[in-house]
């Protein structure tokens, strides 16, 4: 199973892309992984910069991958909820998992209707450099709930 990170724009913040990576190579440890950094729409607030991000993501999807759409709306799970859904994917056969941030001004019509889950880190606001961080250390954790390890508690 390959686990793709796909997000609007590099992260900036230099604090934030070492934790970044650090959770990146980590969860490396457990699945294949590779984050996808598409560009940002030119006027990305306006209805064609939006588009023009959804197209971007759409083209590093493969046509069999399980899109999990990061959302304010989306469903809000825990921890454990969460780990077992990966457990689930991984004896399903899910060749392709691919974790979607949209840009600052959300995501087009056609990402949102692609996407198989919606998933919430939290009803907080995070900016979305921060969401990434979240994201990798959520299915860090998963990993370590999935395989025992004292990370969790």
């Amino acid at each position: 199973m390959l686990f793709r990170f796909i997000w609007v724009g590099k992260t900036r913040s230099p604090e934030l892309r070492i934790l970044t990576d650090d959770y990146f190579k980590r969860i490396s440890h457990f699945v294949r992984s590779e984050i996808v950094e598409v560009r940002e729409g030119a006027g990305s607030s306006t209805g064609e910069g939006i588009e023009d991000e959804g197209r971007r993501i759409l083209s590093a999807l493969r046509p069999d991958t399980l899109m999990v759409l990061l959302d304010v709306e989306g469903e809000m799970k825990s921890s454990h909820v969460f780990s077992r859904d990966i457990e689930r994917w991984q004896n399903s056969g899910e060749k392709q998992v691919a974790f979607v941030i949209g840009g600052h001004n959300g995501v087009s019509r056609a990402v949102v209707n692609k996407a198989r889950i919606c998933w919430s880190l939290s009803r907080l606001t995070f900016t979305h450099e921060m969401a990434r961080v979240v994201l990798l250390e959520q299915i860090y954790r998963a990993f370590t709930i999935l395989n025992g390890f004292p990370y969790q508690k």
